[in-house]
């Protein structure tokens, strides 16, 4: 377990460094931009077909704004989810309400805790408040990337907020929701013990459609827990870029305080209410990608990739080594197909995260992995 010490006030804010543009790649390795094949952003392969709203009569809805309740969505939200409507709060992505969280949260000397390697934007959202992100390693790959739960509770002594991803991007692992309760059991009881507040936790369950469960219930019996959703995943809606925080309302008032008007835009709106009230094609898309994924796997565990076990729509692969693994993805982007890498020093930087894609996008990156050594 390692803590990060205090940003200097001198210091920039830290940012994120977005993956780089599909007009970008095609012109530095010279292809035809339709020939770009995005296996790193983790997005569905093919749309919802929600046409029917897409040629809806929004000519009247475009020129005012959207309605601050969300009502119909806020409604199709619980409904789907199984929570009340004052529980619910709609944000443009799941990136925005992990942005309100952490200022809901957190202020200058603040410490938040998460388990790393994890998505990257716990700890950009953290020091940008001025905040303190204690990282507390996961256990080791043999043991699946999960959680440390006695190293997790004790990092969290006297921290204002806990970061969690299930299952967690990018190793694709999953706790089950009784280790995340274990894990809530002790934050409850040390605090309690001390006299203290206990930490607000967030679980990020971007990926939750893809193991069929959510920690949505540990919220009856740990009322500062928030858990974040999007339509970006399983509903393949990332580019309309939808997402709620689900919590007590008790919870969710200082992160509702925060956020700005009208950030979901109308038509954004109407097709994530129209998505949720048919979550068959959620589900479709789901067993779609497990199906893709199964076979990935096998495909390329028989050339030698290694894959680990994954519960998510990413797969991630270890190489030899960091060399290794980089001249891997230097190879498949020269041919056009761009995998998630790590940068030096980071405890992945032997691996590469491919998202499952469609079966014709999967052809491709199996013909050019069987001429990559592994």
């Amino acid at each position: 377990m390692s803590a990060s010490t205090k940003r200097p006030s001198d210091q920039p804010l830290p940012t994120y460094v977005w993956e780089p543009t599909t007009d970008f790649l095609a012109a530095r390795y010279r292809l035809p931009r339709e020939s770009i094949v995005r296996f790193d952003v983790n997005t569905s392969p093919l749309p919802p077909d929600l046409r029917d709203v897409l040629t809806g009569p929004f000519d009247p809805l475009l020129c005012e704004y959207p309605p601050s309740d969300y009502a119909g969505l806020v409604a199709a939200a619980a409904e789907s989810y199984g929570v009340a409507p004052d529980e619910i709060l709609p944000t443009a992505g799941a990136d925005e309400a992990l942005d309100l969280t952490a200022r809901a949260f957190l202020r200058e000397g603040s410490v938040a805790v998460d388990a790393v390697p994890t998505y990257a934007m716990y700890g950009i959202v953290t020091e940008q408040r001025g905040a303190r992100f204690r990282a507390v390693s996961r256990r080791h790959a043999d043991e699946g990337f999960g959680l440390d739960i006695p190293a997790m509770a004790e990092a969290a002594r006297g921290a204002d907020l806990v970061w969690l991803c299930e299952p967690n991007n990018p190793t694709g692992a999953a706790e089950p929701p009784e280790r995340i309760g274990e894990l809530l059991d002790l934050l409850a009881a040390d605090a309690a013990r001390d006299g203290r507040p206990a930490p607000a936790v967030a679980v990020d369950e971007a990926y939750s459609e893809f193991v069929g469960r959510s920690v949505l219930a540990l919220r009856a019996r740990y009322p500062r827990l928030v858990v974040i959703r999007t339509l970006s995943k399983a509903h393949a809606l990332a580019g309309a870029r939808v997402g709620f925080a689900v919590a007590r309302p008790e919870t969710l008032a200082p992160i509702l305080s925060f956020r700005a008007p009208a950030s979901v835009s109308t038509v954004s709106a109407a097709l994530a209410t129209a998505a949720l009230r048919r979550p068959e094609l959620a589900a479709a898309n789901v067993a779609r990608i497990a199906e893709q994924r199964a076979r990935l796997i096998g495909e390329l565990s028989g050339i030698g990739w290694r894959p680990y076990p994954s519960q998510a729509s990413f797969i991630l692969f270890r190489f030899g080594s960091a060399e290794v693994a980089a001249a891997a993805a230097e190879g498949l982007l020269r041919q056009g197909l761009v995998p998630r890498t790590f940068g030096p020093g980071h405890p992945l930087a032997d691996c590469l995260r491919l998202t499952v894609r469609s079966a014709q996008e999967n052809d491709r990156l199996i013909r050019a992995a069987r001429e990559i050594p592994a």
